[in-house]
């Protein structure tokens, strides 16, 4: 059969099948016009292919928050038994989400034989470019699943500006100054947000409604 067909045969997707064939994974051979054509693959090869293998990832940006990852496990482990999901790896790390070198995630993104990472959020996986994961694995045959697609509120938000703020400083003022720099600017930022409502000026007066 074509290949086409075999990759809708077996739940996979094009490019996939593709892959395998050119890895020399299933039998069959390619046409002068281009076509590939897949000949009677052995059952243990059919068995080997449809198998997915299914981590979990979750994370924290901090160490204080770290009974929220047995929670994030808890709640995704289910999730994964109620699809019907054998989970053969669960990934819990501690680290902002702009960090893009977490040793946890790199050993999860670069493991091959996990076809499919489950997520409760965006977020946890990275706080920016969660979109270039999600097509560089696609083209190798793997996903991500994400639980819940909103935002995830304002849960690690302060811990990941931190870091941003610390990384900018530290480039710019050195590492032995990058510290005060951050708490010296989200002090700042801290009272401009508490300080937010409109004061008169010195010497102004109330104005009130005249009576018509």
């Amino acid at each position: 059969m074509k290949l086409s067909a075999y990759a809708r045969k077996i739940g996979v997707s094009y490019r996939t099948a593709f892959r395998w064939f050119h890895a020399g994974k299933l039998p069959g051979y390619q046409m002068d016009t281009g076509t590939i054509i897949i000949t009677d693959a052995p059952p243990e090869t059919a068995v080997t292919v449809t198998e997915q293998k299914v981590a979990i990832y979750t994370r924290v940006s901090a160490a204080e928050n770290k009974d929220n990852l047995e929670r994030q496990a808890k709640r995704l482990t289910d999730y994964c038994a109620a699809k019907g999901y054998r989970v053969a790896l669960v990934v819990k790390e501690i680290g902002s989400g702009v960090n893009d070198t977490r040793p946890q995630l790199m050993k999860l993104l670069t493991h091959p034989s996990v076809t499919l990472s489950v997520v409760e959020h965006q977020d946890r996986l990275t706080r920016f470019g969660f979109n270039y994961l999600d097509k560089l694995l696609a083209m190798q045959g793997r996903r991500i699943e994400v639980i819940h697609l909103a935002e995830n509120g304002q849960e690690d938000v302060v811990q990941d500006f931190v870091s941003i703020v610390t990384s900018f400083c530290a480039r710019l003022y050195g590492r032995r100054r990058s510290k005060r720099k951050t708490e010296r600017i989200i002090a700042e930022l801290q009272c401009e947000e508490s300080d937010h409502a409109p004061q008169a000026r010195p010497g102004q007066r109330k104005q009130t409604p005249k009576a018509r």
